[in-house]
């Protein structure tokens, strides 16, 4: 899976750290380390030329302007070129020990841009990024460099905060239910086979948005608009199934995961949690020894135009561990989905179709899971009027 690894190197404890982590991946996947180091010398020199006006006077006469320009294009050019070639013999000397196959780069430009080109015009599998440079400070959460590269690949991403070992370690996976979360699960679940970490996947669903939005509403509709929107029945329909339908779906999400897992010879733990997805992952990772967070660049609310989703913004940002972001996709196995068995007459299709558009899915869910538990093998219109009679949807 990850047979071409890209690490960016500026000699941060970060960026070796980084280093290390592709090293275990490269051992266990027969992969190509490249290493890869950006050097901004035309960025000296604009500076430069921005700082001439103060000068001594000596170096004002046009002649010996020049001669200095050339003297530190000269001297910057042929530095940066030393350091870079520098961290690159850092970086060959390791893998030589380590018996792993290696390219060097080093490129002139804009950090992040050129990262981002190499990327786009090689054919990594897989790029470790320290999640900060050279340049950190106290406050300093995430670095820029690290920030716009991750944003603008589609290549798994791993960002390294500290030196966790991934061999034998903790390995935490976000289910949303979405093609990038399963993928994600994909590599965690190559990870335990090739590195024998442990793996839990993380499922969270919040139901208390969905009171606070009906707390909201209730706030500004007026007795007329609280008629045409029904609004004493949608609250009712809200707290006897979109509480439960929502753990519903997202425990089927886990079930899926610990499927897949199994498919694989592989056994997960499997968590569902309740509240803010972010907050309650980070509230869960915080004290435990993790060394790899897992989580789909995007999750199931993303859409085209989206580079990366707020929760995993968040926790690219805020999580205590390493994270690994992945944009590939992943669509389980028609035969895992539960919810591809249950058939639906056309009758009560279009009873759900008259459900309101953001309790829809809910309904569904909960019709399918009364359904089954009663043995049935598809949801008739009858199930769905006595529902209907019932909970007033």
């Amino acid at each position: 899976m990850y047979k071409n690894i890209l690490v960016t190197l500026d000699n941060s404890s970060y960026s070796l750290w980084g280093l290390d982590r592709a090293m275990d991946i490269a051992h266990s996947f027969n992969s190509t380390l490249t290493g890869n180091h950006v050097y901004a010398a035309r960025l000296h020199e604009k500076r430069f030329e921005q700082m001439e006006p103060g000068l001594p006077a000596k170096y004002q006469q046009p002649e010996e302007l020049q001669k200095q320009r050339d003297i530190h294009a000269e001297l910057i050019e042929k530095g940066l070129q030393v350091i870079s070639d520098s961290y690159l013999d850092v970086f060959q000397e390791r893998c030589e020990k380590a018996n792993l196959p290696y390219v060097r780069k080093s490129m002139e430009g804009k950090n992040y841009s050129e990262l981002v080109r190499d990327i786009k015009e090689s054919s990594y599998d897989l790029v470790a990024l320290g999640s900060r440079g050279l340049g950190e400070v106290p406050t300093t959460e995430l670095g820029s460099v690290c920030e716009r590269v991750a944003r603008r690949i589609t290549v798994d991403t791993l960002v390294v905060k500290n030196g966790t070992p991934l061999k034998g370690g903790h390995v935490v996976v976000g289910i949303d239910g979405s093609e990038q979360s399963y993928a994600a699960m994909g590599a965690a679940i190559e990870l335990q086979k090739r590195l024998g970490c442990k793996v839990t996947a993380l499922a969270v669903f919040d139901p208390d948005f969905h009171y606070k939005a009906f707390d909201s509403i209730a706030k500004v509709l007026s007795e007329e608009a609280g008629k045409v929107f029904r609004f004493k029945e949608q609250e009712k329909l809200h707290d006897e199934i979109i509480d439960q339908g929502l753990e519903k779906i997202y425990r089927d999400h886990l079930s899926m995961a610990e499927k897949m897992a199994e498919r694989e010879g592989g056994k997960i733990t499997a968590e569902l949690l309740s509240g803010k997805p972010y907050d309650e992952i980070i509230k869960w990772l915080t004290g435990k020894d993790v060394a790899l967070l897992i989580l789909g660049k995007v999750g199931v609310h993303g859409d085209a135009g989206l580079d990366i989703g707020s929760n995993s913004e968040t926790l690219l940002r805020q999580a205590p561990c390493n994270v690994m972001l992945v944009s590939r996709k992943l669509k389980p196995e028609p035969e895992q989905d539960q919810h591809a068995e249950m058939e639906w007459d056309e009758d009560a299709i279009e009873l759900l179709n008259r459900v309101p558009g953001f309790v829809r899915n809910m309904v569904r869910g909960h019709m399918e899971a009364n359904a089954r538990k009663h043995g049935a093998q598809r949801v008739t219109a009858k199930m769905m009027k006595d529902a209907r009679s019932k909970m007033g949807f």
